[in-house]
């Protein structure tokens, strides 16, 4: 039987990070310097969480991935550690790519130099996705076997990491896992939150561990600061060990005073195991609304999208007025874009919703990664699905020009993908009884079109079912549409942008990512009049309908520059 086997229950110590800045009144540098230069002062704060009980310390390493401070934070620990049955835990925390994942390779390069050490017990704390974990865990178990991990995830009060995966798939990932030996949550959280959540998961005898902040801070004077009470975070420790969490510890804002008190009560009160709590299934109080779009395109009829922009101002008639002229010439949704360029406009959502109630349309916003974090993100698909909007467009977005960078902060919280993933699972849970239908954007335009197709498969694993691609001009543009309909299991919308002169032409071509415009066709153009311009608008779109028909599921209509009369018109042409 293991040490961990032997326990009812697992101590660890506190924060590291927040007490020793509180503890040194050092809040200009990480914790982890202190390892090199002030290896006094960690050692303190090591023996103090002994001191107050702690069965197993972390070592102050949290993050880091320079092997001097790694080997002089292990070593700072196993010295406190001495002649005492206290477990030292090698600390890995998040190491990010530019994308967001965690990075494998640097997290094993970590784990050699704490494996070259001689640890025995391994902790990845606050991670927001199972991303390298698993391999890394993997790579560990392939060198030493008997080696203990734990692998803990940071959630927020919703139960959901920062990039948007569910706790709840994280932790069944993890239970599935033949190399990691316990798991849980820490970080962002205080114990309220963070016990109310476990409450709802069936740990049956898992090595289940919770680690909650202290509380929630406040910021006095540019500094954090939690102020909370010993007492109120030891009663709710207890309460977590009732519903059968075995490793138990503090993180952000505990103390030694946290852990003492925690440590006293686990070991004084007796525990009264509980069951977790069964949420029955939500009464349904609305009837279950038809998706027209999507059952049209289920039974395989042609299908029709055509692309309106929100407005600039305070105006909505134009957009009013032209989704009803839409739906009268044939178009059977229509999607309103978020922001196109990067430019600010009227809030995509709330357009789509407002065109849905007042002109009797179908509508699919198109949702951007930029501009929203997850909270603003889950609020929004609330909203959404409130107002019966069933289908959404899922885009990475345009970037803010350099020239905006400096006054607009860029928020790109999660990649399209990503977004996906999070909309498939609250499709799961939140909208079970009428789920988002999602589409995503393929670029037929690609110069490495292999990869996008590799990408649009990503996105089709994640619950997409619909692509909407690019305008299409080239016929290799039609051939790669050709290669993703041979390709993907998805529904597949051309794209048609018809181009109202030579000025737009050129424009187009020049100034929007992903279209790409012949030459050729672009010159067809040069010196014509509006009129002229016209009829070479509907000649060239019926041509790339006509070309791109054999290979799709219907047409996505982008209306060039409020032009809704030649959009009409193109309609008309299609559907005679």
């Amino acid at each position: 039987m293991s040490y961990f086997e032997s326990k009812p229950f697992i101590l660890f110590d506190g924060a590291m990070g927040t007490y020793f800045a509180l503890k040194n009144k050092r809040y200009d540098m990480p914790c982890e310097l202190a390892n090199l230069d002030e290896r006094e002062k960690v050692f303190s704060i090591h023996k103090e969480y002994i001191e107050a009980g702690a069965d197993a310390i972390k070592t102050n390493t949290f993050g880091e991935k320079f092997s001097n401070i790694i080997k002089a934070g292990y070593k700072i620990a196993g010295q406190a550690a001495e002649n005492t049955k206290v477990k030292v835990f090698a600390d890995i925390g998040p190491v990010n790519n530019d994308d967001g994942n965690n990075n494998s390779a640097e997290l094993m390069e970590i784990a050699d130099v704490f494996l070259w050490l001689g640890a025995e017990n391994f902790i990845f704390e606050t991670f927001s996705s199972a991303e390298g974990i698993l391999k890394t865990a993997q790579y560990i178990k392939e060198k030493q076997p008997n080696v203990f991990i734990l692998a803990q995830f940071a959630v927020s009060p919703d139960g959901y990491t920062s990039c948007g995966v569910s706790g709840k798939k994280i932790f069944e990932q993890m239970a599935e896992s033949p190399y990691i030996d316990a798991h849980g949550f820490n970080c962002v959280c205080g114990p309220a939150h963070l016990l109310n959540y476990i409450k709802t998961f069936d740990i049956n005898n898992r090595y289940i561990s919770i680690m909650p902040n202290a509380g929630y801070p406040s910021v006095i004077n540019s500094r954090t600061v939690y102020d909370t009470s010993p007492e109120y975070f030891a009663e709710k420790l207890a309460a977590m060990r009732d519903y059968g969490v075995k490793i138990l510890g503090g993180c952000c804002g505990t103390t030694p005073a946290h852990i003492e008190l925690a440590a006293k009560t686990l070991k004084t009160s007796a525990p009264e195991m509980k069951t977790p709590i069964k949420y029955a299934e939500k009464e349904k109080l609305y009837k279950i609304k038809t998706n027209l779009f999507y059952d049209k395109l289920q039974k395989g009829e042609k299908v029709i999208a055509v692309e309106l922009d929100p407005p600039a101002d305070i105006n909505v008639d134009f957009l009013l007025n032209a989704a009803k002229t839409l739906k009268k010439a044939g178009a059977d949704i229509i999607t309103v874009a978020d922001c196109p360029i990067a430019s600010a406009r009227a809030d995509s959502s709330m357009m789509a919703a407002k065109l849905q109630r007042e002109a009797n349309i179908q509508v699919m916003p198109h949702l951007t990664c930029r501009d929203r974090n997850i909270n603003a993100t889950k609020a929004l698909l609330l909203g959404l699905n409130i107002e019966d909007v069933q289908n959404i467009l899922i885009i990475t977005g345009d970037p803010l020009p350099q020239v905006d960078r400096g006054q607009v902060k860029v928020v790109f919280n999660r990649n399209s993908v990503q977004m996906a993933e999070y909309v498939k699972d609250l499709n799961d849970t939140v909208f079970a009884v009428d789920p988002f239908r999602m589409a995503a954007a393929l670029n037929v335009n690609a110069l490495n079109f292999a990869s996008e197709l590799k990408r649009a498969e990503a996105k089709i694993k994640a619950g997409v079912s619909l692509f909407l691609t690019q305008p299409i001009y080239s016929d290799e543009a039609i051939a790669n549409l050709q290669k993703a309909k041979q390709t993907l299991n998805a529904k597949i919308l051309a794209g048609i942008m018809p181009l109202v002169s030579y000025r737009n032409a050129c424009f187009i071509n020049n100034e929007v990512s992903g279209i790409t415009i012949p030459d050729d066709l672009i010159n067809r153009y040069k010196d014509k009049t509006r009129e002229e311009a016209v009829e070479i608008a509907l000649a060239v779109s019926l041509e790339i309908a006509k070309k791109t028909g054999p290979y799709i599921d219907g047409y996505y209509i982008v209306t060039p520059l409020k032009r809704v009369d030649i959009v009409g018109a193109l309609l008309q042409k299609l559907l005679c």
